[in-house]
């Protein structure tokens, strides 16, 4: 008689589970975006949930959880349970904290449900900087030492990337860096003059730049973005950049290893059909990102390549805690 009642309890466990599965979502997503409201990520995944929420006939909360470069929302979501319904709405620096010293988690732990978009980093200034251009920015800077202000949002964000680059192809720059959690609230700094200068990414600044609340000074690429082509590159700021660009961010969604493949797929199939819908990709497009919407084994070559990149400039700029080779990453190209 036990032995019945065991077998039909089983039969009942599997059925739920099975049910559980094919009804996903049963509840709400907890959506885990890794920034502060109005940078760059939250502007991406508010934009594209929305488009995902109808395809999986589901809701997802999404909450920004800042700090530590990103570090508190990708282990919230890595400690979670791994049911697919934690999600982590993050960016690039999850891929340089084993470098950094700031953890020993990165995407790796993770299944990249969609790399939605990628952004050209662009350096800018104050609208009434006594610069307007790379070069005359690297003048003053000679000519004004320890006055300039850097935004910075920490080590393995954006702008600590972009200021390695620099000082690898120009040599120490002798600023003020000045830490922001998040580029949002480091270009609202910007504006209101508590800095001077701030590598972000284009599609944080453009409306501003087209605002004229801030100028731009050089985008960070092998060539002029159309959005903005009187923009002088890097590379014609210094042809040492080539060794580095093209280079810049990207933003995605991602679940914990070990997540049902029910829910994997479905996640997969409405990011995937979201990426394409006319208003976000018009969005992606004003804002000056790149449409990338790759998942699978393409999105994880993708990371790997993006962190060989990343982690040997921070160790080659003297900037990493740890040797990328002693962590097992290759040099680019090996």
């Amino acid at each position: 008689m036990r032995t019945i009642v065991f077998g039909a309890m089983t039969a009942l466990a599997f059925g739920a589970t099975a049910v559980s599965a094919q009804d996903y979502p049963s509840r709400e997503i907890q959506g885990i975006i890794q920034w502060g409201a109005g940078g760059s990520t939250d502007t991406v995944m508010r934009s594209v949930t929305p488009h995902a929420e109808e395809v999986l006939g589901g809701t997802v909360v999404m909450q920004n959880m800042t700090g530590a470069v990103g570090a508190i929302a990708l282990n919230y979501v890595a400690d979670a349970e791994a049911d697919g319904y934690t999600v982590l709405m993050g960016a690039e620096n999850p891929m340089l904290y084993r470098t950094m010293g700031l953890g020993e988690r990165d995407y790796s732990e993770f299944v990249p449900i969609n790399l939605l978009a990628r952004g050209t980093p662009i350096l800018v200034a104050g609208p009434d900087a006594p610069y307007s251009t790379y070069a005359e920015l690297m003048a003053y800077i000679a000519e004004h030492p320890g006055e300039v202000r850097f935004g910075s949002t920490g080590p393995g964000g954006l702008p600590s990337v972009i200021t390695a680059m620099m000082q690898s192809v120009e040599g120490e720059l002798d600023v003020i860096f000045v830490p922001y959690d998040g580029d949002g609230p480091a270009l609202t700094a910007l504006q209101g003059g508590a800095i001077d200068v701030m590598p972000a990414v284009l599609g944080a600044a453009i409306e501003n730049i087209r605002a004229g609340t801030m100028k731009p000074l050089a985008i960070f690429d092998t060539e002029r973005n159309e959005r903005l082509p009187d923009v002088a590159t890097a590379v014609e700021g210094n042809e040492g950049y080539s060794t580095y660009l093209p280079w810049g961010p990207f933003f995605g969604v991602f679940v914990h290893e070990g997540t049902p493949d029910e829910a994997v797929t479905a996640l997969t199939a409405a990011y995937a059909q979201a990426a394409e819908a006319e208003d976000f990709r018009a969005l992606m497009d004003t804002r000056g990102f790149t449409m990338m919407n790759i998942s699978g084994d393409e999105a994880r070559e993708f990371l790997a390549a993006w962190q060989s990149t990343t982690a040997w400039l921070m160790q080659e700029a003297g900037l990493a805690v740890n040797n990328p080779a002693d962590l097992g990453i290759p040099r680019p190209g090996e």
